[in-house]
């Protein structure tokens, strides 16, 4: 709840944006025992706020029709609606929010409206849960919730999150039920109170030594889905695209009540504490394993284009505009596809049998597979900082 209103615009304009926009907009409003409408045309009323019939209930209905003179398409897209749709049921928590297409065009057989309901008593814990539904195995059962609000200062923040087993962070932050893509102070509190709490948790409980050097937060963000929701009287935008937050009381709020609720969450769930910091732990040391199998495949050259796999039967032009290279499953595959090749621009590459995902394996084990490090060195572009996509050998590869 909340004893001031927020608005989710970015502009500060609303409803008068869309009724200039509009070819026609009305506007039914119920409120005093009445029902109060009034019909605009290209932004002006046609006519004085009308008192209507009494009634009951209060609610507002407004209906417009876009200017097709000023916007190239007034076609509304379901699934675009749809899914902005159930962000918002997500962000505020036990609203009813009921999408119906009544187009003829998109109707059934049976004349049927194609339609969608969301309505969500868990609000952002719900949405984390969403979010998480493909992810595997969940590293702690429950989500993690908690929030506050400081009605002088008109700001108050909502916090979910749940680790998963994968290698990936999904941090997704918003201000007035708007998304920030691009983070800002809000996010800016959320990590650095969480790197903070989960650092000195791991060395009060000695999961970590003093010595070590603390987890960064990358690591500890590894398989962490969370939302931060926050809502201000007043929300400074960044930049044109208005897709990062500004106010600095939003950092220190957020950080604040993440540090204080992760504490004695941990302090309550030690067990679960202690296989998110584990995880952080696997996160840093494959880290470290990576930036040693990098630099370790740098001092032995595998990266260079000269120190080209013996498997590579490569082709005898050096444009790689005109060249392309075929990676074959197998060494008798290879041999077929070398018997009709032009040796010309065609190179082949076989690999044995079948090659690791390296999009859910972690780098450090996807640079010491011989298969991918044979890849890495025919292509020649390197990886990481040292990538030169103008460095590569082949402009078309075949798998």
């Amino acid at each position: 709840g909340g004893g001031y209103a927020v608005s989710g615009g970015l502009h500060g304009v609303g409803s008068s944006v869309v009724n200039a926009l509009s070819n026609r907009l009305t506007v039914a409003v119920k409120t005093d025992g009445h029902l109060w409408t009034q019909e605009y045309l290209r932004g002006v009323p046609t006519a004085p706020l009308k008192k209507g019939e009494a009634v009951d209930e209060t609610g507002t209905t407004v209906t417009f029709w876009a200017d097709d003179e000023i916007f190239e398409t007034t076609t509304y897209n379901f699934e675009t609606l749809s899914r902005r749709f159930q962000e918002m049921a997500f962000l505020n928590r036990g609203v009813s929010i009921e999408l119906i297409d009544e187009r003829p065009e998109y109707k059934d057989e049976e004349g049927n409206a194609r339609s969608v309901h969301y309505k969500y008593d868990g609000g952002i814990s719900d949405f984390v849960k969403h979010l998480n539904a493909a992810k595997g195995e969940m590293v702690h059962p429950q989500v993690i919730e908690f929030g506050a609000e400081d009605k002088e200062r008109k700001i108050s923040a909502e916090v979910a999150l749940q680790w998963n087993n994968q290698y990936s962070e999904s941090v997704y932050t918003f201000a007035n039920v708007i998304q920030t893509p691009d983070g800002g102070t809000h996010e800016e509190g959320f990590r650095s109170a969480l790197t903070n709490v989960v650092n000195r948790y791991a060395k009060e409980k000695q999961l970590l030594k003093e010595k070590d050097d603390n987890l960064s937060g990358e690591d500890i963000r590894e398989g962490l889905v969370a939302i931060v929701s926050v809502k201000l009287g007043e929300p400074q935008f960044e930049g044109q695209t208005k897709a990062k937050l500004g106010n600095t009381e939003a950092r220190t709020f957020v950080q604040k009540i993440t540090y204080e609720s992760m504490a004695d969450w941990f302090d309550r769930n030690p067990n679960e504490a202690k296989d998110i910091i584990r995880k952080s732990i696997q996160a840093a040391t494959a880290r470290i394993a990576a930036r040693k199998a990098r630099e370790l495949t740098r001092r032995k050259g595998l990266l260079e284009s000269m120190a080209l796999p013996g498997k590579l039967s490569d082709c005898q032009s050096t444009n790689p505009v005109e060249c392309e290279i075929f990676v074959v499953e197998g060494d008798s595959a290879g041999v077929s596809a070398k018997q009709g090749r032009d040796p010309r621009v065609q190179a082949i590459m076989p690999i044995r049998g079948k090659i690791l995902n390296v999009e859910k394996a972690r780098i450090d084990k996807v640079l010491q597979n011989t298969e991918v490090q044979g890849l890495i060195s025919a292509l020649g572009t390197g990886i990481h900082d040292d990538f030169d996509v103008s460095k590569l050998r082949y402009h078309k590869i075949v798998l």
